[in-house]
Parts: structure tokens; C-alpha cells; sequence
């Protein structure tokens, strides 16, 4: 079973390509993904890895949490569910008065 990790303090320059060998030192990357902001198209600085198994993710935790990864300090842990969202966000729906 396949255990997704956050992972924060991203370098700005980093790719998914540097983080998946990164993190294939600690076992099987399944995926990576660094989330990119859509007004800018540059990094938010943060993403996710999922490796291949909780003991690969542990491994990962403990190899780079806190760790320096191409001069900025990374927060690695286990990504929690996504939350569901309540549907009124901010944006651009005015309602006329």
C-alpha cells in the first residue's frame, strides 16, 4: 500500500524530476508533485512523494525532515486526507443588492 508524504520548504528552483531521485534514497517513488501557483506558474514551495510502502514513507520522514535540501530546511510527514471544502470561498460571485 502506497503512502503519500507532504513535503514542505521546496526550493523554488526544485522539479519533480530532483525530488523523485531525492527521495528514491529512501525507496520507491510512486509519484511526485510539486504544486505550482496558477496566477504566477511558479512553485508554491511545497508538494507531495508517495512511495510504495509505510516503511519507504518512514524511512523518507526520517532521512529529510528538517533535513537541508538544496539550501532550504524541508518538513516531511504523512499528508493528511484532504478536507472537503463548504462551497463559499472567496472569488469573484457578487450577488447584487
Amino acid at each position: 500500500m502506497t503512502t503519500k508524504l507532504y513535503v514542505g520548504g521546496i526550493p523554488y528552483t526544485s522539479t519533480e524530476a530532483t525530488m523523485t531521485e531525492a527521495f528514491s534514497k529512501a525507496g520507491n517513488v510512486v509519484s511526485a508533485a510539486i504544486i505550482i501557483d496558477r496566477m504566477t506558474g511558479r512553485s508554491k514551495g511545497f508538494g507531495f512523494v508517495e512511495m510504495s510502502s509505510e516503511e519507504e514513507a518512514q524511512k523518507a520522514i526520517d532521512m529529510f525532515n528538517g533535513q537541508d535540501f538544496e539550501g532550504r530546511k524541508l518538513t516531511v510527514n504523512v499528508a493528511r486526507p484532504l478536507e472537503p471544502r463548504n462551497g463559499n470561498g472567496g472569488g469573484m460571485n457578487r450577488r447584487p443588492m
